[in-house]
């Protein structure tokens, strides 16, 4: 050690490297009264970079003539409390990424770039009295003057420029105009809606409802699974929760998978709960995020609904945690800082000492086994909620049937009644696009990706040829680029083949697509929703994002077009997803007064796995899964870590991957087994060949034990400055 003058900044800087940047105070700065948490701008390279102080310490490994000063001081105050830092610190070393990169994850975007923290409000845009006496048809030479008016008349208390970012057109010049016409008032506005002054009652809970409501232990840690059937009314037990939380004066952060979820949940909340209620999630610009944040910091949230990332968001009276679908991947960052939201949300609770619950209709088997073994107390919803009965279900074999764009004969008889009976129906295939590949019929020729070891997709409505994997796309070809042959084939069928034909089949009714296509633009999907929930849609055809949470009342029919994708996959997991999937499908079926009906279309209508579906069991399927996965020595029962390499040189890879496995076993690796190198399930892809070492072991300890030194070699290695690599602990995909 080298022990200089004056006291030095350890400060964790964006970049990846598994350690902490020393650096000396600004001249003039009592270094010791500097409060870790705190963001400094530092030199770091050839430029300045944002860094967050974690500590302040006498001894550095550099020597005092080579550290440099930080630049700026940016905080008189921590933005990140000693909770979430440590929170931080643990994810990093559980999930070995470099702090700095890790710390990122807990800073909205403007503060990540050096913004001054400042109380601020979303702008809101409000008719005035005159737009109400001011007749449209006078700016119909300006068409989005008129369209703007006609969209804010009906919204006195103003919309914020996120909600008209949702028209889909650049708005800010015609609203100065219509602004200076005085037609428009633009007002600071608060951070937060507040809350409604008159918070609707909800329902009596049940007797099940009731007693998980009792079950889980206020103000001290106590983690529990709500396993309740779809439709069983777990938002009901959030909700009570919640009431709860606030009541005794704290806060309430709740997690959903995806942000097609939010906006129905904030809904929902926001009429029952007599506090302001702050969302997080990527949807959001970066003023309306920050105000959330920052909200929830300074405890005027009294709950906080996000995803993901909203985990690391600071609480001023942290009181309450939920993960709602919490079986749902996407908890699982698959890039960068992989970690687990649902895992880590686990770990803040504990540390925070306050109750979490998580939820799900079919949960994981993760925290099946966390039940069995203790760590997570099981609360059960059996039934559905209020009258609502639980769905039919039916096999559909079509085997050597002949298929309408994927439909058989009954499922479209099927579907044709419960229209007739004025309800609503849901197709599901979780396919996008037109068809999955195009094929010359005269030889054969197949639309693959140039970069990619993958099928083009078609998207007939836009002619184009799409990867789905790397994005690259192309225009659809009149003919086959071998032969020249103009008999191309559409083979297969996506979200967007089945609805084409849906229309044409039942020209009367209104066909509504739901899938990353056509939802892209903001506000798309929840625009969609309303117009499904105020009857303008009869028939559904979407992809996984209609698979959980929704509430259609109206909705009987559930048709899954392709079960059989699941039975067959190379991933250890699939069965789990595919029975997760099928009975979340299933769930938004006959939620109301009406009986609902579900049909699954398969070739393998024996099989074992959908048999056991049949029967709505899932707490059995999952049993059964179990004991394969303990058999088959596989998680949850073992751990897991995957260190994936890339590179454009077809060979890197692999070298690379071989020689970390050496260093590996030259560190001694008691209690880890080692499998690989090899190929990726697909070795192609944006134009890199990737590949693949595995490490696996029956306890968490010496995996752990081994990964913090191995990877720190591996920073050295050679071979490693030709290859793109990564950590990946406890994968959920095994791309």
């Amino acid at each position: 050690m080298n022990p200089p003058t004056a006291p030095i900044l350890r400060v964790a800087v964006p970049a990846p490297l598994r350690r902490l940047f020393d650096y000396l105070p600004p001249a003039g700065v009592d270094a010791t009264k500097l409060p870790p948490g705190i963001r400094l701008r530092v030199p770091f390279g050839r430029g300045q970079v944002i860094g967050v102080l974690l500590e302040v310490v006498r001894e550095s490994d550099m020597p005092a003539s080579r550290l440099k000063p930080v630049t700026e001081i940016l905080d008189a105050r921590p933005l990140l409390d000693a909770e979430l830092l440590d929170l931080l610190r643990w994810a990093s070393r559980y999930y070995q990424h470099p702090i700095g990169e890790a710390i990122q994850q807990a800073l909205p975007a403007a503060l990540r770039k050096g913004a001054p923290l400042r109380p601020q409000g979303v702008p809101r845009f409000r008719p005035t009295a005159e737009s109400l006496e001011t007749d449209p048809e006078t700016l119909k030479r300006a068409p989005r003057q008129q369209i703007l008016l006609a969209h804010l008349r009906p919204h006195p208390e103003g919309l914020t420029p996120g909600q008209l970012d949702e028209l889909g057109f650049a708005w800010r010049e015609p609203m100065k105009r219509l602004m200076a016409r005085g037609l428009i008032l633009r007002e600071a506005g608060a951070c937060l809606p507040a809350p409604r002054p008159d918070p609707r009652p909800g329902p009596t809970p049940n007797a099940d409802q009731q007693a998980a409501i009792d079950a889980v232990e206020a103000d001290t840690y106590h983690a529990c699974l709500l396993d309740g059937v779809t439709g069983s009314g777990k938002t009901e037990v959030y909700l009570r929760l919640i009431e709860r939380t606030l009541a005794a004066g704290r806060q309430a952060l709740v997690l959903v998978p995806e942000i097609g979820l939010t906006p129905q949940l904030l809904e929902r909340f926001r009429a029952r709960l007599a506090t302001p209620v702050a969302v997080l999630h990527s949807g959001l610009n970066a003023s309306e995020r920050l105000c959330a944040w920052q909200a929830a910091a300074r405890g005027e949230a009294g709950v906080i609904i996000g995803t993901r990332s909203a985990l690391f968001t600071p609480l001023a009276r942290p009181g309450l945690i939920v993960v709602d679908e919490e079986h749902d991947l996407s908890f699982k960052q698959q890039d960068g800082f992989r970690y687990s939201a649902r895992d880590l949300a686990l770990v803040r609770a504990r540390n925070l000492d306050i109750p979490i619950v998580l939820g799900s209709a079919t949960p994981s088997l993760e925290s099946l086994e966390n039940c069995r073994r203790g760590r997570l107390t099981r609360l059960h919803l059996p039934a559905r909620a209020g009258e609502a009965a639980p769905p039919a279900f039916r096999l559909l074999d079509v085997r050597g049937q002949k298929l309408q764009e994927g439909l058989s004969a009954q499922l479209l008889a099927s579907l044709e009644a419960h229209l007739a009976a004025g309800n609503q129906a849901l197709v599901f295939i979780n396919r996008r696009g037109f068809a999955p590949v195009l094929m010359c019929h005269a030889c054969g020729w197949h639309a693959r990706c140039r970069r990619c070891d993958a099928h083009l997709t078609v998207h007939r409505q836009h002619r184009r040829l799409r990867c789905h994997h790397c994005g690259s796309e192309q225009p659809l070809p009149p003919v086959c680029p071998d032969c020249g042959s103009t008999e191309l084939l559409h083979m297969g069928f996506g979200t967007e083949r089945v609805a084409d034909f849906l229309a044409a089949r039942f020209p009367d009714v209104p066909v509504l697509r739901i899938d990353r296509d056509t939802t892209r633009r903001r506000g798309a999907l929840q625009a969609m929703l309303e117009r499904i929930h105020a009857g303008g849609a009869q028939i559904l055809v979407g992809t996984q994002m209609l698979a959980k949470g929704h509430h259609f009342p109206n909705l009987t029919l559930v048709a899954l077009l392709d079960a059989d994708y699941g039975l067959f996959s190379a991933d250890f997991r699939a069965a789990e997803r595919l029975g997760q999937l099928v009975l979340q499908v299933a769930g938004r079926a006959g939620r109301a007064e009406a009986p609902g009906e579900v049909l699954i279309q398969t070739h393998h209508p024996d099989s074992p796995l959908l048999r056991s579906l049949l029967r709505q069991d899932y707490a059995r399927y999952a049993s059964e899964l179990l004991a394969e996965r303990r058999q088959a020595e596989l998680p949850p029962c073992t751990h897991l870590a995957l260190l994936r390499a890339e590179a454009v040189d077809a060979e890197a890879p692999t070298a690379f991957l071989r020689e970390a496995r050496q260093r590996a076993e030259a560190l001694g690796s008691e209690g880890v087994q080692i499998f690989g190198p090899m190929p990726s399930p697909m070795e192609r892809r944006a134009g890199r060949i990737r590949a693949q070492l595995l490490l696996q072991a029956h306890d968490r300890a010496p995996l752990q034990t081994l990964l913090s030194p191995w990877l720190q070699t591996l920073e050295s290695l050679p071979a490693g400055r030709r290859v793109r690599w990564s950590i990946d602990v406890d994968p959920l995909e095994m791309f």
